[in-house]
């Protein structure tokens, strides 16, 4: 007998939420990604209409709460925005509270170099932490 989650309960705007620094595959991966889901009448949040700031917009953290899944598709790029790292902050709080199923893409990007924090990634990751530092203090 299936089990009723909390996941299953909610109502979703969207289907799915993705989350990807721009420049890496918004006209590559993520264009083809795109195609295929309208072709097959799944919905995606649409984040070009997004106004970039320090801090991710509310619109954006409305998006993911209402997406029933969220793509993460980490690039060599990825780790160097604070934007979407807020993202991964917001969809992983989301998939602890709500059941959200995420998913992840390594895209040009090697999974034990996310893992260990390293090559391009961890590099990324090191400098976009470093700077905020003095954000949070």
């Amino acid at each position: 007998m299936a089990s009723f989650s909390s996941l299953d309960l909610r109502n979703y705007n969207y289907n799915v939420f993705s989350s990807f620094h721009g420049p890496d595959v918004r006209k590559t991966l993520l264009s083809h990604i795109r195609e295929q889901f309208n072709r097959n009448g799944i919905t995606m949040f649409d984040n070009e209409k997004i106004v970039r700031s320090a801090t991710i917009a509310p619109s954006l953290t409305e998006a993911i709460k209402e997406s029933r899944i969220a793509i993460v598709i980490l690039s060599k790029k990825y780790a160097s925005s604070s934007w979407c790292l807020d993202e991964l902050v917001e969809i992983l709080e989301c998939k602890k509270a709500f059941g959200q199923i995420v998913m992840t893409i390594f895209y040009g990007v090697d999974p034990s170099d996310v893992r260990k924090q390293m090559g391009d990634f961890g590099v990324a990751f090191d400098e976009t932490c470093n700077a905020r530092v003095p954000e949070i203090n």
